[in-house]
């Protein structure tokens, strides 16, 4: 008897997947995953594909599968979420590790980031895990850290998974088509000036320095604006000095730049002309989370443009800045409730998710005829 056939006998009919899928987020939701602390939801995902009948491999926090049948001849196809979360903000009132269903929602800390796009995802590769001639081999990898941007996620499992030539990520975006996203780019600027008495007329104060730099990122458009991701946003966001004493002019003032990058320029030609616009040292803290974009005639945005669903470009960046090939990111959910007090994502979203998912891969996955 295959193994293909004993997966078939274990029920993965899409009514049972779909209630798994939901049953499983309520676990994860009730296990706190914050960025760097996602042990226990990594291994309730790996116990879960185990428990479907499928081979799982791990690397840290971070749980991948590759579908029975794979095939190194063929071309593979990325399936990738997040399962850590941010930590529950001031504003709940509810307790966001009890998953609660709700007049149709289930509330809970990452079930609508990315909680209900990751179960979806599985859902979904377990649909196709044993099927027999695919045109493409599925790799499933539920990832870590993509709310710190962090080094120990996807950054690090892409080397295990060997060479992939496409992927969806699943985000929250109402099963819409993130063709594009904005590249992230965060600046560390510090005015220089000189210590000195407030009493008297001493000193170069730093502050009033800065103040002309944050005019300029306040008011600055970029000249090349982006027909999908629009024009460069710039927002100051953080500022602070290096003393505490009220009655010293401070020779220093730091402050935080959050850069969203459209795919017109490259981080090394907008810091050029950054600084050449402001007095102040300008350091970026990395150079990694690039804007990315995946071509419309993709047969993968084609699949979903024949469901009905919209492209558009994303403001927000995910882990599919830091993948070396074209991705599409869309998943069910609503990007205005990530991050949001008493987080929920409805169950029919969910439902509407795995089936979106195993329709958009269906004509790729599907040979000619």
């Amino acid at each position: 008897m295959s193994n293909g056939h004993n997966h078939k006998e274990k029920g993965n009919g899409l009514p049972v997947l779909q209630a798994e899928a939901i049953d499983l987020l309520k676990k994860l939701i009730s296990l706190p995953s914050f960025s760097k602390e996602e042990a226990h939801t990594a291994s309730a995902i790996e116990g879960y594909l185990r428990s479907k009948g499928a081979h799982v491999q791990r690397l840290q926090n971070n749980v991948w599968s590759k579908n029975l049948h794979f095939d190194a001849a063929k071309p593979t196809i990325l399936l990738n979420s997040h399962h850590d979360t941010v930590k529950p903000n001031k504003g709940y009132t509810l307790d966001p590790f009890q998953p609660l269903e709700k007049d149709g929602r289930l509330f809970g800390l990452g079930s609508n980031d990315a909680g209900g796009c990751m179960v979806s995802l599985i859902a979904a590769f377990l649909h196709y895990y044993d099927r027999e001639g695919l045109t493409h081999n599925l790799v499933l990898a539920a990832t870590a850290e993509e709310e710190i941007s962090g080094h120990d996620g996807i950054e690090l499992l892409l080397p295990s998974l060997g060479s992939i030539d496409f992927g969806i990520v699943g985000e929250p975006t109402q099963m819409q088509l993130a063709v594009a996203e904005k590249g992230l780019l965060v600046l560390d600027c510090v005015s220089q000036g000189k210590a000195g008495h407030a009493a008297r007329e001493e000193g170069d104060n730093a502050i009033y320095k800065a103040l002309s730099d944050i005019e300029w990122f306040r008011t600055y458009k970029a000249a090349k604006v982006s027909d999908l991701l629009g024009p460069v946003k710039m927002s100051v966001t953080v500022i602070d000095t290096d003393n505490r004493a009220h009655n010293v002019v401070p020779s220093q003032c730091h402050f935080v730049v959050d850069v969203r990058v459209n795919e017109m320029y490259t981080f090394e030609e907008l810091l050029g002309v950054i600084r050449a616009g402001v007095g102040c040292d300008v350091a970026p803290r990395s150079l990694r989370m690039r804007s990315s974009s995946i071509a419309i005639d993709h047969p993968l945005v084609q699949s979903g443009l024949r469901l009905g669903r919209n492209c558009y470009g994303s403001p927000t960046t995910s882990d599919k800045a830091l993948m070396p090939f074209p991705a599409l990111k869309t998943g069910p959910g609503d990007s205005a409730r990530s991050h949001t007090a008493d987080e929920y994502i409805y169950l029919e979203e969910i439902r509407e998710g795995i089936e979106g998912y195993i329709a958009l891969l269906g004509p790729v996955l599907a040979p000619a005829t």
